[in-house]
């Protein structure tokens, strides 16, 4: 060995990494560089690779570690066969793509059909094969979307796996079903967690006892609210949105006095939730003497006053004082105020006129936006289906001329509102009278698989689209959610729309065959899909 490489072994480690980290012209290790312009260099690994065999032989045994405590029984059922093939070939092709999907070409992407794979598993209640679970929980810790499914699939032995790596951690935060609580019976465990545990826990607590008994969840979180933090007590609260009745209403009326703005704000909502609440009656009582009957002319019409001041007992309430940026102050409160009231108050306000009359009512001095939109936010809070539809309007009405609102966001909250059967009818309508470049949002809150008619508008306006020499990549969103939703048994029908057409003159060079490539992977993505359905027949 080198003197340089004597002097750089006597270097201590530390001196060495900070070497090679700077580099040797500029760090030589030790004192001397050695000689030649790669003598230092040299000098370094050698070093280092005597360190390191110093390193390893002095390292001592650490002591036996306590084994863990076996893995929990899953009672549930075994995957048949093919099922357990499909779902590791699913897990694969997602490891595979990087865990993204949006790949191009006539072939499904299964990354996508994971969730819904997923949800089938769990409709028969089968539990996951144990060597499925590493691959499981990484496609979990990747994606948002697949936890609550995946950790039901998982299960109890999940869990159990899920403690031993600090990389899956996300599933020990927690839910109604995990294994790791206690029995919501066992009420000396239940406190104990609950005075005991870490929030996340406490969280998974209160849902799981609010799931079984709505009364015991709200005791429970009275025992300890006054010393919470700020912060919790806006979760807790919130968690409150399950199972909400007028049983809960003083413990949200007492809320309202609390710290915690957030906290007042979302007690103020839950209230104003029930329609038969304190809160809801003074808002109610606002809301009124804001809005009235008129006339324009001698048609009638709503008449607007908005609060000229937003005062203490209505910031108590849940009013929001400061509007955001570009709204106006009397627009905004008026607009909390409406939205906060029982709807059923606006029929005798109007004198006996039914809903859809109501909102057909022309408003005087500029302010139906405003009040339409407060009434939709109203329609949405208290789930009113008589209201939402006649807020949303026919489906044949352009959306910038409908009773509510021209907000598709809006629309679609308003949708979610009614039955699944009228709201996929109500879709299919709207698709057929304008296409599908305003339909994206609203086709996310149908019922999957879409219902015929639904399906059947879906695939004429995207083949009327194609006909049309129509820009492909634009419908590409829509495509994706057909390959997800559509019923399986649609394939066959479909198989027709996969040939390549010649191009118009006009059309996007390239464009019917993106079109014929996109049918492709729609047919074979429903085909797949009812394979995996028969694969998961329990009778299989």
């Amino acid at each position: 060995m080198s003197e340089s490489a004597d002097v750089a072994v006597s270097a201590p480690w530390e001196e060495l990494v900070t070497s090679a980290l700077l580099g040797t012209d500029r760090r030589p290790p030790g004192t001397s560089a050695g000689t030649g312009p790669d003598g230092a260099a040299v000098a370094l690994l050698d070093a280092a690779a005597l360190h390191t065999v110093r390193r390893r032989a002095g390292l001592l045994p650490a002591p036996a570690a306590p084994l863990p405590d076996p893995a929990p029984a899953d009672p549930r059922p075994p995957l048949p066969a093919a099922a357990r093939s499909r779902l590791a070939l699913l897990l694969a092709d997602r490891a595979a793509a990087g865990g993204s999907g949006g790949r191009r070409g006539a072939a499904p992407d299964l990354t996508e059909l994971i969730p819904q794979w997923l949800a089938t598993a769990n409709l028969h209640g089968y539990r996951a094969p144990d060597a499925v679970l590493p691959p499981l929980l990484d496609a979990a810790r990747a994606r948002t979307d697949l936890r609550p499914q995946a950790l039901e699939f998982a299960g109890p032995r999940g869990l159990w796996l899920a403690g031993m790596n600090p990389e899956w951690k996300f599933a020990l935060r927690g839910s109604s079903g995990s294994s790791l609580l206690p029995s919501v019976t066992d009420q000396e465990a239940v406190r104990r967690l609950w005075e005991e545990g870490l929030f996340a826990e406490r969280v998974a607590l209160l849902a799981a006892v609010r799931a079984h008994d709505a009364d015991a969840a709200r005791a429970l979180l009275a025992t300890t609210w006054s010393t919470e933090r700020a912060e919790d007590r806006l979760m807790f609260a919130d968690s409150l949105r399950t199972g909400l009745s007028g049983a809960d209403e003083e413990f949200l009326e007492q809320a309202l006095a609390d710290r915690s703005r957030n906290v007042r704000a979302t007690a103020a909502e839950l209230l104003s939730a029930l329609p038969g609440s304190a809160l809801a009656g003074r808002m109610a009582a606002r809301a009124l003497s804001c809005v009235s009957p008129g006339l324009t002319g001698t048609e009638p019409s709503v008449a607007v006053e908005a609060p000229h001041e937003c005062d203490a007992s209505m910031q108590r309430d849940g009013v929001v004082a400061l509007p955001p940026s570009g709204r106006g102050e009397r627009s905004w409160w008026l607009g909390q105020l409406v939205e906060s009231s029982p709807l059923s108050v606006w029929t005798a306000r109007f004198g006996g006129r039914g809903v859809r009359e109501i909102v057909a009512l022309p408003v005087a001095d500029g302010w139906g936006e405003e009040l339409h939109a407060a009434w939709c936010r109203a329609a949405v809070r208290q789930r009113d289906p008589e209201w939402a539809r006649a807020l949303l309007g026919a489906p044949s009405t352009p959306p910038s001329n409908g009773p509510g609102t021209a907000s598709l966001a809006e629309r679609s909250k308003l949708l979610a509102v009614l039955p699944a059967g009228e709201r996929a009818a109500w879709v299919a309508d709207f698709i057929a009278a304008h296409g599908l470049s305003e339909a994206f949002q609203l086709l996310g809150v149908c019922p999957v698989p879409w219902a015929g008619p639904l399906g059947r508008s879906v695939v004429d306006a995207l083949d009327i689209a194609r006909d049309a020499g129509s820009y492909p990549w634009s419908f590409s969103g829509v495509m994706g959610l057909a390959e997800r939703c559509l019923d399986p048994a649609e394939a066959n029908r479909l198989e027709v729309l996969t040939t390549t057409p010649d191009e118009p003159a006009d059309a996007s060079p390239g464009a019917n065959g993106y079109w014929s490539e996109a049918f492709q992977r729609l047919v074979s993505t429903l085909r797949l899909r009812a394979a995996m359905d028969r694969e998961l027949a329990p009778d299989r």
